[in-house]
């Protein structure tokens, strides 16, 4: 039963991208106590908490570690441990909306790859919200204007990171296990930044330094579990709407938490990118209420039709 524009689905949807806001916000406090690689790492230790609650009567917790796919499998721990270490390090030394709106690149590579890989036909209007979507982050960056560091290019990788390991799920199909796909997202920060970190990590110190650790990984993975379940229960593109919710908590936190203004032009290429998301959103909701009318028409001409013989 439709519960009307705000169905469960779209407020459980609400509820993961809370929880990955406040997530990277965790990550950001950390910035100068605990090394990026390590923080990282601490997102597949915390994230194991969420499997129980994950996995189905009919799963084992060993399909976490026996994949169909195991190509995909392994696509998507890579992508993961990318995104993840390269998101920790941007939002460490960027401000909070301007990571994400180069982070919010990825339907643009998630387009390019659908189109390339695999032959996946593109509206026009999904190329004209992906390219509305770079002007605005064109204006928040200003290349040529301003210095642009590692922490911009780290946040394009997250993005392109991102895209990859949602291409690979398509490709895994799906009939893959749940365990299976958040398996992944576990072991690829866990084995990756594992790795990575070990050049430079250190016990950490501190009740809060342990707090902010632990808010960042569950946070992180109570979102993923969220999100799951959302799919479940309400269709793709209103699940994907309230991402843009994202921005307004990085607006907050950048403000209020953090004490980082932001200029007049970054506030533009904030609401550009942003209506990019809505540009497509808008075109898909008027195409699915088109489909809708026509049904119910048919529907009421079949009725009109036996009831006239």
């Amino acid at each position: 039963m439709k519960m009307g524009f705000l169905s469960s689905g779209m407020m459980l949807a609400f509820a993961a991208f809370s929880s990955f806001s406040v997530s990277d916000a965790f990550s950001k406090l950390l910035a100068g106590a605990v090394d990026p690689f390590e923080v990282a790492f601490s997102g597949g230790v915390f994230g194991f908490l969420i499997i129980p609650f994950i996995r189905r009567r009919d799963e084992s917790y060993l399909d976490i570690f026996s994949p169909q796919r195991p190509g995909m499998w392994i696509v998507r721990a890579i992508a993961t441990f990318a995104a993840t270490a390269a998101s920790v390090e941007a939002f460490m030394l960027l401000p909070m909306p301007e990571a994400l709106s180069l982070m919010f690149l990825m339907p643009l590579f998630v387009t390019i790859l659908s189109v390339t890989l695999l032959h996946e036909k593109v509206s026009v209007w999904a190329w004209v919200s992906v390219i509305v979507g770079f002007i605005g982050v064109l204006i928040v960056l200003r290349p040529g204007m301003r210095a642009l560091h590692l922490g911009h290019l780290c946040a394009l990788i997250a993005a392109v990171a991102n895209a990859v390991g949602v291409i690979a799920y398509r490709l895994a199909g799906n009939n893959t296990p749940r365990l299976s796909l958040f398996g992944s997202s576990l072991f690829g920060p866990l084995v990756g930044d594992g790795l990575l970190m070990l050049a430079h990590a250190h016990w950490p110190h501190g009740l809060k330094t342990w707090f902010f650790l632990f808010g960042y990984g569950f946070l992180a993975a109570l979102g993923q579990l969220l999100m799951m379940v959302a799919t479940a229960r309400a269709p793709a593109n209103r699940v994907a709407l309230p991402q843009y919710s994202q921005m307004l908590w990085a607006v907050v936190f950048s403000y209020f938490l953090f004490h980082q203004a932001l200029d007049g032009w970054t506030f533009v290429g904030i609401i550009v990118v942003t209506f990019s998301g809505m540009l497509n959103w808008i075109r898909q909701r008027i195409r699915y209420e088109h489909l809708a009318f026509e049904e119910r028409r048919a529907a009421r001409h079949r009725m009109e039709h036996e009831a006239s013989i």
